[in-house]
């Protein structure tokens, strides 16, 4: 009985719901390497570029913290992407024997097209260019969503 209830435990985070991280599509775990190449590839274009464009601002040590998708669990269609940021500015004053940092986050919507399949995500965004590469389906590109997020 307790093998049973701890098996249902187990299974519990990937049984409910209609929608999974694209991680764990089409099973658990199973999408792991191939969003990781995605991901990857999204990283090298911010770093970049970074230091010319969102690095330039108060935040200059702007960082790409993990990107996430959900994807609905019967249809792998991409119901909606978030990429996180983090950057702070740290300063020490004339007065003050203590340094001060001021953090921030950032949550960035990637704009993916309703319907798009996590295949044609993750075949659009997995080469060099991936942060300059339109969405499918759109004119949009990874880059032009966080020039409106960050």
């Amino acid at each position: 009985m307790i093998i049973a209830g701890m098996l249902l435990l187990a299974a519990a985070p990937f049984a409910a719901g209609s929608h999974v991280d694209a991680r764990d599509y089409p099973s658990a775990g199973a999408g792991e390497a191939a969003f990781a190449v995605m991901e990857r590839a999204l990283v090298r274009g911010f770093d970049y570029i970074c230091g010319d464009t969102f690095c330039e601002g108060d935040y200059g040590n702007l960082r790409a913290l993990q990107l996430r998708c959900a994807v609905s669990r019967d249809g792998g269609t991409v119901a909606g992407c978030l990429w996180s940021f983090a950057g702070s500015h740290a300063s020490v004053g004339p007065f003050d024997p203590t340094p001060s940092v001021d953090a921030r986050t950032w949550a960035c919507r990637l704009p993916v097209v309703p319907g798009t399949s996590l295949a044609a995500l993750l075949e659009r965004l997995r080469g060099p260019d991936a942060l300059d590469t339109p969405l499918p389906g759109t004119d949009v590109s990874s880059y032009d969503a966080l020039t409106d997020c960050l």
